[in-house]
């Protein structure tokens, strides 16, 4: 009997570890092929949790919703300003854009995962969420290499945070096979539309063992289901296809073309949240559009990074200059903040707005200039009174 080769490649996606016989020589790698800063090899520190409030955070008001949109691999010079870019733009002129903001490394995975955990605990590839040291799944081919990070994360990050606080939260992932799902590519390594290196969620244990997994990582149909229901989380983060969040791949590689759909589809996405009636409520809510890092060029004239940024580093060597966008229901309009903020930053801003009040890992780090993004997630003042 003859097994179609993509149907087998899909179930081998599908699989959760017990991988189909014969997988292993089915399954492509897709590599990262830009040029790589090398970091330090030093030992990774240990996770911290620093209380160490200020007037500025206490400033920040409460919000019942964040939602955070993440496209890929674009520096800010190809969208600020781009005509492929109008409604990026438009968001950016109407409410807020964060000028000087940078990501922390290169490749992708590492900045989802400083986002939610405040540190990118030594990975600096895009392997998949369960690779350890010496593993020798496919989808682990940097496994060999001295001084290789658990890709799986023991440590806290945001999540725990929020469930500690009572909260909710839900990561939206277009071309996701199932809720729950822990394929690393869909529907193959060939055409990865779905890629868990874009999940930073997956590589936190605490998240992988959830016994409600399925309700907590789901397809992005789901988001207008919540939103109509008026029972969307506090905190989420909203992934689109890699040909819809601006990465590319072999059926959407123009550059030009990518900015454009990326901007039509995060369009819409806003359209879908600024229409709901958690819009309109008198409750704080914020989008934010960020980029995990910018297009890696070869030649770096430019800062790459800030706030703690040592190229020699392992949590913060540069992920390049990219373009942030704040928009919110009830707050100021207009504002343009040059201030320095990176992923750091986003992730301690986020803790103050859901009232947590505890920085993991580098957000605490106010000696290197870590700080919360204030003039962005700022009410008038006759509203605050």
């Amino acid at each position: 009997m003859t097994i179609d080769r993509t149907l087998v490649m899909t179930l081998c996606t599908l699989s959760l570890g017990s991988w189909i016989s014969g997988c292993s020589s089915l399954r492509p790698l897709v590599a990262n092929t830009s040029p790589q800063i090398q970091p330090s090899t030093s030992t990774i520190p240990s996770p911290t949790i620093s209380k160490n409030s200020t007037p500025a955070d206490r400033s920040i008001p409460r919000y019942k919703h964040i939602f955070t949109i993440v496209a890929e691999n674009k520096g800010y010079a190809q969208i600020i300003g781009s005509p492929n870019a109008p409604r990026i733009n438009q968001f950016a002129k109407t409410y807020g854009l964060a000028s000087n903001f940078y990501g922390e490394v290169h490749p992708s995975e590492a900045n989802y995962i400083a986002m939610l955990g405040g540190s990118n605990f030594g990975i600096h590839d895009d392997d998949a969420f369960y690779c350890q040291s010496t593993s020798s799944d496919p989808f682990c081919p940097h496994a060999q290499k001295p001084n290789y990070a658990n890709h799986t994360i023991a440590a806290k990050s945001l999540l725990d945070q929020l469930q500690e606080q009572g909260l909710t939260w839900k990561g939206y992932f277009e071309n996701l096979p199932v809720p729950g799902s822990k394929a690393v590519v869909f529907p193959s390594g060939i055409r990865a539309l779905y890629a868990a290196k874009h999940n930073g969620f997956m590589n936190f244990k605490s998240v992988q063992d959830d016994p409600n997994l399925a309700q907590k990582i789901v397809g992005l149909d789901r988001l207008s289901t919540d939103l109509k229901s008026g029972k969307a989380p506090n905190y989420s983060q909203i992934i689109l296809n890699q040909c819809h969040e601006m990465h590319g791949l072999a059926e959407c590689p123009n550059e030009d073309r990518l900015i454009q759909t990326g901007d039509a589809q995060i369009g819409k996405v806003v359209d879908q949240i600024i229409q709901s009636s958690i819009w309109s409520s008198p409750d704080n809510s914020a989008i934010v559009i960020t980029w995990d890092e910018d297009n890696n060029p070869r030649q770096k004239v430019a800062p790459q990074g800030c706030c703690g940024f040592d190229p020699k580093g392992l949590s913060n060597f540069g992920g390049g200059h990219i373009a942030t966008i704040v928009i919110t229901n009830h707050g100021a309009r207009g504002v343009v903040d040059p201030t320095p903020y990176n992923h750091y930053s986003l992730l301690r801003t986020t803790e103050d707005a859901l009232g947590i009040y505890e920085y993991l890992n580098e957000a605490g780090d106010l000696d290197r200039g870590v700080k919360p993004m204030k003039k962005l997630f700022a009410l008038p003042v006759t509203r605050m009174n």
